[in-house]
């Protein structure tokens, strides 16, 4: 456990991966309709949101100008964002026992899936092979500070509290208001 553990850009958002993965076993682990999937839902969107900010602000520019010819790369983990971010929207209006509830979990579940792996298998090797241990480790460090601003998830000894509506009123918009604090864009 030397220093730099968990430091470099790669571990760390593999690591918001597993985190992710867990979120949606988590989800599928309660009784349909119940209302923890809402809550959970919602943790996940945080997590999804605050995730792809954070690459978004650090990691794609970073292949960008690290790996030769990634621009359609970035341009299509971005394009993949897009649309988790459109699902997200459409989950947060439904209840628990919304009829398309589940199937928006599924789609969104399928769609991250996917982009994980394209990243972890592809993006993140390039990146690796293109960049120095102490590039990797400065954009963990950065990509941790950019989490950090979001609103943080509820300690895991308290399950029961909402996540995301102690700091941000619930109901619709939760995406756009997440976003707008991480990124400074509601300031203006």
């Amino acid at each position: 456990m030397g220093p730099g553990h968990d430091g470099n850009v790669i571990a760390e958002l593999t690591k918001d991966h597993r985190e992710v993965d867990a979120l949606f076993t988590r989800i599928e682990a309660q009784p349909v309709g119940d209302k923890r999937r809402r809550e959970l839902a919602d943790e996940l969107t945080v997590e999804l949101v605050r995730h792809s900010v954070a690459e978004e602000q650090y990691l794609y520019p970073a292949v960008r100008e690290h790996v030769a010819d990634a621009d359609s790369l970035a341009d299509k983990e971005i394009e993949d964002h897009s649309q988790v971010e459109r699902l997200l929207k459409d989950l947060e209006g439904r209840e628990a026992d919304d009829a398309r509830f589940d199937a928006l979990v599924a789609e969104v579940k399928a769609a991250v899936t996917a982009h994980v792996r394209d990243e972890e298998d592809r993006l993140f090797p390039l990146l690796a092979a293109s960049c120095s241990p102490q590039t990797l480790e400065d954009l963990g460090e950065q990509v941790r500070k950019a989490k950090k601003t979001a609103p943080t998830r509820p300690h895991p000894s308290a399950p029961d509290t909402p996540p995301a509506n102690k700091i941000l009123a619930p109901g619709a918009g939760l995406v756009d208001r997440l976003r707008d604090h991480l990124t400074g864009r509601a300031a203006h």
